[in-house]
């Protein structure tokens, strides 16, 4: 086992697993602010709705100016072209409805005697004692009770029979206008609406770059960079969003319009209609979109099997369309997590209502985009945003944390599906006890909360030997190929190879806590799976009284960890002792970093100033310091020691002289 990479193509790097830096810590606004923003929104929806409606079919009609456009079709033309023909598109869209439920409304006396005989069934089934039985008397008795004249009060006398009531007609005599008036007053504000929202829409298109430019300069001038990417952002998410949205729902009501047909449903059309426009509305929409058409075919078929169908057909076209029409136009495009769809759609419709809840999902990620590059506004990505609020490593720390290894160890074999366990190990599992060590350091992890995280890292070591096995024989396979001839295809990659350990032997041991035991647990399983035998010693047997203890008979290489970079002189010391143990022992000293990369230069210098044969900072540079075929390198003589000894010749010197 040569290389344990040798003809074999590694797999592509991560975002999760790049470089680790710090991260802010993110403001969150105070509560004066957020009731402020709140009660502005809700008692102003009448001013902030039709501003919202039309700030997002702005976004979703740009595309298709910029493309009439690009055909050599006039800015001002082309804008009309595409307002006119989306709200002729809507208005289309609202007759057909209307003139289906008019038609609906006739038919559904016709419908009154299968409903009939479907509630007698059900009466039926529960033979004298059913379920709606025992409701409906409930309901009677009830009723009955509320019904009944109160036994206190004076009963009527008897010589005089009670009077009939006296039918009363109330005839109302309106004015012409004012029958007018109640026709056409509810129907003001929502056409003045439409026709505000028509005129804000045409001039956000004709001003879309001057408002471009105004925003910039007043959220972003002195950072045009992240400005500009997050008004790409916004525009290109939300348009998409509903474009792709919009077709997705029309290859979902066509077939839901013609199988209902075929099935023999009522107004066929129309439930297609609706299951298109309440699509919009994320995951009751559908629900909502099925009930009717369910509802329908209970009343026009004396049977169950036509509501069976209907269902059936729902459900097979929902599964359709989530798992295989959405993944392929657009996918999980949106950036909101699931949760944050839900709490977004019950936030926007206790806001604006019905409307709210049809624009909760452009709406919310429009404010993930503002919170994803305007940093005042993180906290917005932060809560509703579908990326990892947490680095791998600091995952990683949480859990060990809680002593939770088993979900460590499902994040741990989630990245070795594509990387190496050595990998892993360097870019998560180090830094992680890293984070623990800085807590350590710090003051605010006492000593039950530090061995309980060792002990869940070295569970987590342990649950990740089955992986270390199949990493290992994958290995040998690897090398079998190479050796057949299969070295040209790996010899394009940007590989690192990790020496062959086959017949050495390296002890891997914590340098002063716990938390370097679990690191050094970590390098041995590496070691092990390039060939060497490895073994361990924890911080104790590194102690004065434990060292000598050590055998290191068969031992070839000794590697001391140190999560704690303030551990030379200690280092120093290890080194000493240890080489005084054995003869020609190779010892190395690893001082755990989060890149793990550091000035190769110094590095050999503080090697040479505490005497060790390698100095090291992340994993892949330990393993191949650890399976170095270099020689040792000599103990040096203390100086105090050497100008002893340097005293101590000229006096025997002299006193043979004189004998």
């Amino acid at each position: 086992m040569a290389t344990r990479r040798n003809g074999m193509a590694s797999p592509a790097p991560r975002d999760t697993l790049s470089a680790i830096a710090p991260h802010p810590r993110t403001a969150l606004p105070n509560v004066a602010t957020i009731v402020t923003t709140v009660a502005a929104l809700y008692f102003g929806r009448e001013v902030f709705l039709p501003i919202a409606i039309a700030l997002l079919l702005t976004f979703a009609l740009a595309p298709l100016v910029s493309a009439l456009k690009r055909i050599g079709i006039p800015r001002i033309a082309a804008v009309i072209a595409s307002v006119v023909g989306a709200f002729a598109a809507l208005g289309l869209f609202s007759f057909i409805v209307a003139t289906q439920v008019s038609e609906l409304a006739q038919n559904i006396p016709v419908y009154q005697t299968n409903i009939l005989a479907k509630i007698r069934s059900l009466k039926e089934t529960g033979v004298g004692g059913g379920i709606l039985s025992r409701l409906s008397t409930v309901v009677e008795r009830v009723g009955q009770e509320i019904n009944r004249q109160d036994v206190s009060l004076p009963a009527a006398a008897p010589d005089k029979p009670p009077r009939e009531p006296v039918p009363v007609e109330i005839i109302s005599r309106e004015r012409p206008l004012e029958v007018l008036q109640n026709i056409v007053a509810p129907l003001i504000s929502p056409l003045g609406s439409a026709g505000l929202i028509i005129v804000v829409v045409i001039f956000m298109l004709l001003e879309r770059e001057d408002l471009r430019d105004r925003f910039i300069r007043l959220v972003g001038y002195g950072d045009l960079h992240r400005t500009t990417e997050a008004l790409q952002d916004a525009g290109k998410r939300v348009g998409r969003y509903l474009l792709m949205q919009l077709v997705v729902n029309i290859f979902y009501a066509i077939p839901i319009a013609i199988g209902l047909w075929i099935l023999g449903i009522p107004n066929a059309l129309l439930w297609g209609l609706l299951a298109l426009a309440l699509r919009f509305v994320p995951y009751i929409g559908p629900a909502i979109g099925m009930l009717l058409p369910l509802f329908l075919a209970l009343a026009v078929a004396p049977g169950w099997s036509l509501v069976l169908w209907t269902a059936s057909l729902f459900v097979v076209m929902e599964l359709v369309t989530g798992n295989v029409v959405e993944p392929w136009l657009y996918g999980s495009r949106t950036g909101l997590s699931s949760l944050a769809i839900i709490v977004a759609a019950i936030f926007w419709t206790w806001l604006w209502g019905p409307l709210g809840l049809v624009l909760s999902t452009p709406l919310t990620v429009c404010l993930v985009v503002l919170g994803r590059h305007v940093p005042q506004f993180e906290f917005l990505d932060v809560l509703f945003g579908n990326e990892p609020v947490l680095e791998p490593h600091a995952r990683l720390y949480q859990r060990l944390l809680a002593g939770d290894p088993d979900e460590a160890t499902d994040h741990a074999e989630e990245v070795l599906e594509e990387k190496y366990l050595v990998d892993f190990y360097h870019k998560v599992a180090i830094p992680a006890l890293l984070l623990g060590e800085q807590d350590r350091a710090r003051g605010v992890m006492g000593d039950q909360q530090r061995r309980q995280l060792a002990a869940s890292a070295q569970a987590l070591v342990a649950n990740l030997d089955e992986s270390a096995r199949e990493e290992a024989d994958e290995d040998q396979d690897t090398l079998a190929g190479a050796e057949a001839g299969d070295q040209d295809d790996a010899a394009d990659e940007e590989e690192t190879d990790l020496p062959d350990g086959t017949g050495m032997s390296v002890l891997c041991a914590g340098g002063r806590g716990e938390l370097d035991d679990a690191a050094a647990a970590m390098l041995a399983q590496v070691l092990e799976i390039q060939g060497a035998a490895a073994s361990k010693a924890g911080f104790a047997d590194m102690e004065p009284a434990g060292i000598r203890r050590l055998e290191l008979s068969a031992v070839d290489t000794v590697v001391v960890g140190f999560l704690n970079p303030d551990s030379i002189k200690h280092a120093r010391f290890l080194v000493r002792r240890l080489k005084r143990l054995k003869a020609g022992l190779r010892v190395g000293i690893v001082l755990w970093s989060n890149t793990g990369t550091e000035d190769k230069d110094a590095d050999v210098n503080l090697a040479q100033d505490i005497n060790a044969d390698f100095v090291a900072h992340g994993m892949i540079d330990a393993v191949k310091g650890a399976l170095s075929n270099e020689p040792p390198v000599a103990l040096k003589l203390v100086a105090k020691r050497r100008m002893r000894r340097q005293r101590t010749r000229p006096a025997k010197a002299s006193a043979a002289a004189a004998g």
